[in-house]
Protein backbone atom coordinates (compact mmCIF):
# COMPACT_ATOMS: atom_id res chain seq x y z
CA UNK A 1 0.00 0.00 0.00
CA UNK A 2 2.77 2.42 0.95
CA UNK A 3 4.77 1.43 -2.13
CA UNK A 4 1.77 2.09 -4.36
CA UNK A 5 1.22 5.48 -2.69
CA UNK A 6 4.87 6.43 -3.24
CA UNK A 7 4.65 5.32 -6.87
CA UNK A 8 1.61 7.56 -7.29
CA UNK A 9 3.44 10.44 -5.63
CA UNK A 10 6.49 10.28 -7.90
CA UNK A 11 7.31 8.52 -11.12
CA UNK A 12 10.63 6.94 -12.02
CA UNK A 13 12.11 10.07 -13.57
CA UNK A 14 11.09 12.17 -10.54
CA UNK A 15 12.70 9.70 -8.14
CA UNK A 16 15.90 9.92 -10.17
CA UNK A 17 15.78 13.72 -10.01
CA UNK A 18 15.34 13.68 -6.23
CA UNK A 19 18.14 11.13 -5.84
CA UNK A 20 20.58 13.16 -7.95
CA UNK A 21 19.80 16.30 -5.97
CA UNK A 22 20.24 14.42 -2.68
CA UNK A 23 23.62 13.01 -3.72
CA UNK A 24 24.76 16.46 -4.83
CA UNK A 25 23.72 18.24 -1.63
CA UNK A 26 24.52 15.54 0.92
CA UNK A 27 27.64 13.90 -0.52
CA UNK A 28 29.31 15.80 -3.34
CA UNK A 29 29.24 19.40 -2.08
CA UNK A 30 30.20 18.66 1.58
CA UNK A 31 33.15 16.54 0.40
CA UNK A 32 34.44 18.98 -2.22
CA UNK A 33 33.86 22.44 -0.71
CA UNK A 34 35.51 24.09 2.26
CA UNK A 35 33.30 25.32 5.09
CA UNK A 36 33.17 28.88 3.77
CA UNK A 37 31.88 27.84 0.35
CA UNK A 38 29.59 25.22 1.87
CA UNK A 39 28.08 27.89 4.11
CA UNK A 40 27.47 29.98 0.98
CA UNK A 41 25.65 27.03 -0.61
CA UNK A 42 23.59 26.70 2.57
CA UNK A 43 22.66 30.37 2.24
CA UNK A 44 21.68 29.81 -1.39
CA UNK A 45 19.47 26.89 -0.37
CA UNK A 46 17.48 29.12 1.99
CA UNK A 47 16.29 31.02 -1.11
CA UNK A 48 15.27 27.70 -2.66
CA UNK A 49 12.48 27.41 -0.07
CA UNK A 50 10.95 30.58 -1.50
CA UNK A 51 11.38 29.35 -5.07
CA UNK A 52 9.58 26.09 -4.26
CA UNK A 53 6.64 28.05 -2.84
CA UNK A 54 6.59 30.22 -5.97
CA UNK A 55 6.39 27.11 -8.15
CA UNK A 56 3.14 26.23 -6.39
CA UNK A 57 1.78 29.79 -6.34
CA UNK A 58 2.94 31.09 -9.71
CA UNK A 59 3.68 28.02 -11.81
CA UNK A 60 0.63 25.96 -10.86
CA UNK A 61 -1.77 28.48 -9.31
CA UNK A 62 -1.06 31.40 -11.61
CA UNK A 63 -0.52 33.69 -8.59
CA UNK A 64 2.52 35.90 -9.20
CA UNK A 65 3.60 37.36 -5.86
CA UNK A 66 6.27 40.05 -5.86
CA UNK A 67 6.28 40.25 -2.08
CA UNK A 68 7.65 36.91 -0.92
CA UNK A 69 10.44 38.82 0.81
CA UNK A 70 7.87 39.75 3.47
CA UNK A 71 7.43 36.14 4.53
CA UNK A 72 11.14 35.41 4.21
CA UNK A 73 11.72 38.36 6.53
CA UNK A 74 9.12 37.17 9.04
CA UNK A 75 10.90 33.86 9.49
CA UNK A 76 14.30 35.54 9.60
CA UNK A 77 13.32 38.22 12.10
CA UNK A 78 11.44 35.78 14.36
CA UNK A 79 14.52 33.53 14.59
CA UNK A 80 16.77 36.57 15.03
CA UNK A 81 14.62 37.81 17.92
CA UNK A 82 15.05 34.52 19.76
CA UNK A 83 18.81 34.43 19.14
CA UNK A 84 19.20 38.07 20.16
CA UNK A 85 17.35 37.54 23.43
CA UNK A 86 19.51 34.51 24.19
CA UNK A 87 22.67 36.57 23.75
CA UNK A 88 21.26 39.54 25.72
CA UNK A 89 21.19 38.07 29.21
CA UNK A 90 21.99 40.47 32.08
CA UNK A 91 25.50 39.09 32.49
CA UNK A 92 26.43 39.64 28.82
CA UNK A 93 24.88 43.13 28.72
CA UNK A 94 25.95 44.43 32.11
CA UNK A 95 27.85 47.37 30.54
CA UNK A 96 24.60 48.74 29.05
CA UNK A 97 22.46 51.39 30.66
CA UNK A 98 19.67 48.79 30.87
CA UNK A 99 21.09 45.25 31.16
CA UNK A 100 19.01 42.36 29.86
CA UNK A 101 17.73 43.95 26.63
CA UNK A 102 19.21 43.88 23.10
CA UNK A 103 21.99 46.39 22.49
CA UNK A 104 20.15 48.37 19.80
CA UNK A 105 17.26 48.93 22.21
CA UNK A 106 19.66 50.31 24.78
CA UNK A 107 21.20 52.61 22.16
CA UNK A 108 17.71 53.93 21.38
CA UNK A 109 17.09 54.59 25.10
CA UNK A 110 14.51 51.86 25.72
CA UNK A 111 14.41 50.92 29.39
CA UNK A 112 12.56 47.60 29.17
CA UNK A 113 11.90 44.77 26.75
CA UNK A 114 8.79 45.46 24.59
CA UNK A 115 5.83 43.21 25.29
CA UNK A 116 5.79 41.66 21.80
CA UNK A 117 9.43 40.59 22.20
CA UNK A 118 8.87 38.72 25.46
CA UNK A 119 7.26 35.50 24.05
CA UNK A 120 10.26 34.97 21.77
CA UNK A 121 12.33 34.01 24.78
CA UNK A 122 10.84 30.52 24.21
CA UNK A 123 12.30 28.37 21.42
CA UNK A 124 9.04 26.40 21.06
CA UNK A 125 7.04 29.61 20.65
CA UNK A 126 9.60 30.80 18.08
CA UNK A 127 9.22 27.64 15.97
CA UNK A 128 5.42 27.93 16.09
CA UNK A 129 5.59 31.61 15.17
CA UNK A 130 7.80 30.86 12.15
CA UNK A 131 4.99 28.67 10.79
CA UNK A 132 1.89 30.55 12.01
CA UNK A 133 2.73 34.24 11.53
CA UNK A 134 3.45 34.10 7.76
CA UNK A 135 0.41 31.89 7.19
CA UNK A 136 -1.76 34.34 9.11
CA UNK A 137 -0.50 37.35 7.18
CA UNK A 138 -0.82 35.50 3.87
CA UNK A 139 -4.38 34.54 4.80
CA UNK A 140 -5.29 38.17 5.51
CA UNK A 141 -3.75 39.36 2.22
CA UNK A 142 -5.21 36.48 0.24
CA UNK A 143 -8.70 36.81 1.69
CA UNK A 144 -8.70 40.55 1.03
CA UNK A 145 -7.59 40.05 -2.57
CA UNK A 146 -8.95 36.72 -3.81
CA UNK A 147 -12.40 37.04 -2.26
CA UNK A 148 -12.75 40.18 -4.37
CA UNK A 149 -11.32 38.39 -7.40
CA UNK A 150 -8.22 40.57 -7.52
CA UNK A 151 -5.49 38.72 -9.36
CA UNK A 152 -2.97 38.87 -12.16
CA UNK A 153 -0.84 41.97 -12.44
CA UNK A 154 -2.94 43.81 -9.85
CA UNK A 155 -2.11 41.22 -7.19
CA UNK A 156 1.60 41.36 -8.13
CA UNK A 157 1.66 45.16 -7.76
CA UNK A 158 -0.17 45.05 -4.41
CA UNK A 159 2.22 42.48 -2.94
CA UNK A 160 5.14 44.56 -4.20
CA UNK A 161 3.70 47.62 -2.45
CA UNK A 162 3.27 45.65 0.79
CA UNK A 163 6.93 44.59 0.61
CA UNK A 164 7.97 48.23 0.27
CA UNK A 165 5.76 49.22 3.22
CA UNK A 166 7.23 46.43 5.36
CA UNK A 167 10.76 47.64 4.64
CA UNK A 168 9.86 51.23 5.58
CA UNK A 169 8.24 50.10 8.83
CA UNK A 170 11.24 47.97 9.83
CA UNK A 171 13.70 50.77 9.14
CA UNK A 172 11.53 53.38 10.85
CA UNK A 173 11.08 51.42 14.09
CA UNK A 174 14.77 51.30 14.87
CA UNK A 175 14.35 50.86 18.61
CA UNK A 176 12.28 47.69 18.13
CA UNK A 177 13.74 46.15 14.96
CA UNK A 178 17.34 47.36 14.77
CA UNK A 179 16.48 49.74 11.92
CA UNK A 180 18.53 49.74 8.75
CA UNK A 181 21.25 47.59 10.35
CA UNK A 182 18.81 44.85 11.27
CA UNK A 183 19.38 42.40 14.11
CA UNK A 184 23.06 41.53 14.26
CA UNK A 185 25.66 39.98 16.57
CA UNK A 186 23.77 36.70 16.97
CA UNK A 187 25.91 34.18 18.82
CA UNK A 188 24.23 31.09 20.26
CA UNK A 189 21.27 28.77 19.74
CA UNK A 190 20.29 26.85 22.87
CA UNK A 191 23.84 27.30 24.14
CA UNK A 192 25.54 26.21 20.87
CA UNK A 193 27.82 28.78 19.29
CA UNK A 194 26.42 29.30 15.77
CA UNK A 195 29.66 30.92 14.56
CA UNK A 196 31.81 27.76 14.73
CA UNK A 197 32.58 25.52 11.75
CA UNK A 198 30.86 22.54 13.37
CA UNK A 199 27.68 24.57 13.83
CA UNK A 200 27.78 25.68 10.20
CA UNK A 201 28.05 22.06 9.07
CA UNK A 202 25.13 21.18 11.34
CA UNK A 203 22.91 23.99 10.05
CA UNK A 204 23.77 23.11 6.46
CA UNK A 205 22.49 19.56 6.86
CA UNK A 206 19.44 20.76 8.81
CA UNK A 207 18.70 23.12 5.92
CA UNK A 208 19.05 20.29 3.39
CA UNK A 209 16.74 18.06 5.45
CA UNK A 210 14.07 20.75 5.73
CA UNK A 211 14.46 21.48 2.02
CA UNK A 212 13.63 17.88 1.14
CA UNK A 213 10.66 17.94 3.49
CA UNK A 214 9.42 21.02 1.62
CA UNK A 215 10.04 19.29 -1.72
CA UNK A 216 7.99 16.26 -0.71
CA UNK A 217 5.16 18.45 0.60
CA UNK A 218 5.16 20.45 -2.64
CA UNK A 219 5.25 17.23 -4.68
CA UNK A 220 2.30 15.86 -2.70
CA UNK A 221 0.30 19.02 -3.44
CA UNK A 222 1.22 18.83 -7.13
CA UNK A 223 0.07 15.23 -7.48
CA UNK A 224 -3.11 15.63 -5.42
CA UNK A 225 -6.52 16.75 -6.61
CA UNK A 226 -5.64 20.23 -5.34
CA UNK A 227 -2.69 20.36 -7.74
CA UNK A 228 -4.92 19.51 -10.69
CA UNK A 229 -7.41 22.14 -9.59
CA UNK A 230 -4.63 24.74 -9.36
CA UNK A 231 -3.65 24.06 -12.96
CA UNK A 232 -7.29 24.24 -14.03
CA UNK A 233 -7.72 27.55 -12.19
CA UNK A 234 -4.59 28.92 -13.80
CA UNK A 235 -5.84 28.08 -17.30
CA UNK A 236 -9.64 28.42 -17.00
CA UNK A 237 -10.55 30.00 -13.68
CA UNK A 238 -14.15 30.80 -14.60
CA UNK A 239 -14.82 27.23 -15.72
CA UNK A 240 -13.58 25.91 -12.35
CA UNK A 241 -15.73 28.45 -10.51
CA UNK A 242 -18.83 27.52 -12.55
CA UNK A 243 -18.15 23.86 -11.70
CA UNK A 244 -18.91 24.67 -8.06
CA UNK A 245 -15.42 25.03 -6.58
CA UNK A 246 -14.47 27.87 -4.24
CA UNK A 247 -11.56 29.26 -6.25
CA UNK A 248 -10.66 31.90 -3.66
CA UNK A 249 -10.16 29.32 -0.90
CA UNK A 250 -7.78 27.25 -3.04
CA UNK A 251 -5.78 30.35 -3.93
CA UNK A 252 -5.59 31.42 -0.29
CA UNK A 253 -4.37 27.96 0.73
CA UNK A 254 -1.56 27.75 -1.83
CA UNK A 255 -0.54 31.35 -1.10
CA UNK A 256 -0.29 30.49 2.60
CA UNK A 257 1.81 27.41 1.81
CA UNK A 258 4.21 29.52 -0.22
CA UNK A 259 4.45 31.98 2.69
CA UNK A 260 5.30 29.19 5.15
CA UNK A 261 8.01 27.80 2.84
CA UNK A 262 9.52 31.28 2.55
CA UNK A 263 9.42 31.80 6.32
CA UNK A 264 11.26 28.53 6.99
CA UNK A 265 13.91 29.63 4.50
CA UNK A 266 14.25 32.98 6.28
CA UNK A 267 14.72 31.29 9.64
CA UNK A 268 17.46 29.06 8.23
CA UNK A 269 19.09 32.10 6.61
CA UNK A 270 19.38 33.79 10.00
CA UNK A 271 20.91 30.69 11.57
CA UNK A 272 23.50 30.24 8.83
CA UNK A 273 24.44 33.86 8.20
CA UNK A 274 24.07 35.22 11.74
CA UNK A 275 21.99 38.35 11.09
CA UNK A 276 18.74 39.60 9.59
CA UNK A 277 18.36 42.87 7.70
CA UNK A 278 15.49 44.85 6.09
CA UNK A 279 17.40 44.69 2.79
CA UNK A 280 16.21 41.06 2.57
CA UNK A 281 12.54 41.99 2.85
CA UNK A 282 11.89 44.63 0.21
CA UNK A 283 11.11 44.80 -3.49
CA UNK A 284 14.53 43.89 -4.93
CA UNK A 285 14.97 40.58 -3.05
CA UNK A 286 11.33 39.69 -3.77
CA UNK A 287 11.91 40.12 -7.51
CA UNK A 288 15.12 38.10 -7.26
CA UNK A 289 13.12 35.27 -5.69
CA UNK A 290 10.84 35.23 -8.73
CA UNK A 291 13.93 35.08 -10.97
CA UNK A 292 15.18 32.01 -9.07
CA UNK A 293 11.89 30.30 -9.83
CA UNK A 294 11.82 31.44 -13.48
CA UNK A 295 15.39 30.31 -14.19
CA UNK A 296 14.88 26.90 -12.62
CA UNK A 297 11.48 26.43 -14.23
CA UNK A 298 8.22 27.62 -12.76
CA UNK A 299 6.66 24.20 -13.25
CA UNK A 300 9.48 22.21 -11.60
CA UNK A 301 10.08 22.13 -7.85
CA UNK A 302 13.50 20.52 -8.31
CA UNK A 303 14.30 23.05 -11.02
CA UNK A 304 13.54 25.81 -8.52
CA UNK A 305 16.32 24.50 -6.26
CA UNK A 306 18.82 24.47 -9.11
CA UNK A 307 17.65 27.92 -10.16
CA UNK A 308 18.31 29.32 -6.69
CA UNK A 309 21.75 27.70 -6.58
CA UNK A 310 22.84 28.79 -10.06
CA UNK A 311 21.57 32.38 -9.91
CA UNK A 312 23.03 33.00 -6.46
CA UNK A 313 26.35 31.44 -7.47
CA UNK A 314 26.42 33.73 -10.50
CA UNK A 315 25.51 36.68 -8.28
CA UNK A 316 28.41 35.94 -5.95
CA UNK A 317 30.88 35.42 -8.80
CA UNK A 318 29.85 38.57 -10.68
CA UNK A 319 29.59 40.70 -7.55
CA UNK A 320 33.17 39.86 -6.63
CA UNK A 321 34.46 41.01 -10.03
CA UNK A 322 31.87 43.46 -11.36
CA UNK A 323 29.64 44.60 -8.47
CA UNK A 324 28.07 47.46 -10.42
CA UNK A 325 26.95 45.20 -13.28
CA UNK A 326 25.05 42.60 -11.27
CA UNK A 327 21.64 44.27 -11.35
CA UNK A 328 21.91 44.73 -15.12
CA UNK A 329 22.92 41.09 -15.48
CA UNK A 330 19.96 40.02 -13.33
CA UNK A 331 17.54 41.97 -15.50
CA UNK A 332 19.07 40.60 -18.69
CA UNK A 333 18.88 37.07 -17.29
CA UNK A 334 15.19 37.41 -16.48
CA UNK A 335 14.36 38.84 -19.92
CA UNK A 336 16.43 36.14 -21.61
CA UNK A 337 14.70 33.35 -19.68
CA UNK A 338 11.22 34.66 -20.46
CA UNK A 339 11.95 35.10 -24.17
CA UNK A 340 14.25 32.15 -24.92
CA UNK A 341 13.05 29.32 -22.64
CA UNK A 342 9.99 30.32 -20.61
CA UNK A 343 9.94 27.01 -18.73
CA UNK A 344 13.46 27.59 -17.40
CA UNK A 345 16.21 25.03 -17.02
CA UNK A 346 13.69 22.26 -16.43
CA UNK A 347 11.98 23.00 -19.74
CA UNK A 348 15.34 23.23 -21.51
CA UNK A 349 16.29 19.84 -20.11
CA UNK A 350 13.02 18.11 -21.04
CA UNK A 351 12.95 19.62 -24.54
CA UNK A 352 16.57 19.24 -25.64
CA UNK A 353 18.69 17.16 -23.26
CA UNK A 354 16.37 14.34 -22.17
CA UNK A 355 15.49 13.22 -25.75
CA UNK A 356 19.19 12.93 -26.59
CA UNK A 357 19.85 10.93 -23.43
CA UNK A 358 17.01 8.56 -24.28
CA UNK A 359 18.52 7.97 -27.73
CA UNK A 360 21.81 6.93 -26.12
CA UNK A 361 20.13 4.40 -23.84
CA UNK A 362 19.82 0.86 -25.18
CA UNK A 363 16.31 0.09 -26.36
CA UNK A 364 14.47 -2.85 -24.92
CA UNK A 365 14.11 -5.72 -27.41
CA UNK A 366 10.43 -6.57 -27.70
CA UNK A 367 9.76 -10.22 -28.60
CA UNK A 368 8.52 -10.68 -32.12
CA UNK A 369 5.00 -12.01 -32.66
CA UNK A 370 4.93 -15.75 -33.48
CA UNK A 371 4.52 -16.53 -37.17
CA UNK A 372 1.50 -18.69 -37.87
CA UNK A 373 2.32 -21.92 -39.67
CA UNK A 374 0.80 -22.19 -43.15
CA UNK A 375 -2.25 -24.41 -43.49
CA UNK A 376 -1.66 -27.39 -45.75
CA UNK A 377 -4.02 -28.14 -48.57
CA UNK A 378 -6.49 -30.79 -47.81
CA UNK A 379 -6.53 -30.24 -44.08
CA UNK A 380 -9.50 -28.86 -42.19
CA UNK A 381 -9.11 -25.64 -40.28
Amino acid sequence: MLQQHLRTLMGGKEWVGFLILAVLLIVVLPLTLDIFRLNLVGKYLTWAFVAIGLVLCWGYGGILSLGQGIFFGIGGYVMAMFLKLESSDPESTKIQSTPGIPDFMDWNQLTELPWFWQPFDSFLFTIIAILILPALLAYIIGAAMFKRRVGGVYFAIITQAIAAIATILIIGQQGYTGGVNGITDLRTLMGMDIRTDSARYFFYFVCVALLFVSLFVAQYIRKSKLGRLLVAMRDKEDRVRFSGYDVASFKIFVFCMGAVFASVGGAMFTLQVGFMSPTLVGIVPSIEMVIFCAVGGRLSIIGAVYGALIVNWAKTALSESFPELWLLAMGALFIGVVMAFPNGLAGLYSAHIEPRLLKLLPKKNTPAAPIASPVKEGTSS
